[in-house]
């Protein structure tokens, strides 16, 4: 089990829970951020901080504090490198 912010950019997950008052839960659910959700880290801020991350079709930005109390479950390199063969196989 990791946390959101551990993930690299490129790299995704599933989330598992938050770790967060309730009222900061309630919020990100509403953005999406549910149990069983594929969140991927789209890019970060110069800086380092903030990243943005795609879930649900969208692109949220959430701050290193925040992101490191969402338990995600990365998946691995070997699923990833085998879904662009799945597409390929599906489109023919």
């Amino acid at each position: 089990m990791s946390v959101l912010s551990d993930l690299a950019v490129g790299e995704s997950g599933v989330l598992v829970a938050l770790e967060l008052p309730e009222s900061v839960q309630n919020h990100l659910m509403h953005m999406g951020f549910v149990p069983d959700a594929h969140v991927v880290a789209l890019r970060r801020a110069p800086a380092g901080d903030p990243t943005v991350y795609g879930i649900d079709g969208m692109e949220i930005a959430l701050r290193h504090e925040t992101a490191a109390a969402i338990r995600v479950k990365p998946i691995d390199a070997v699923q990833t490198q085998d879904e662009p063969s799945q597409l390929a196989e599906a489109a023919r």
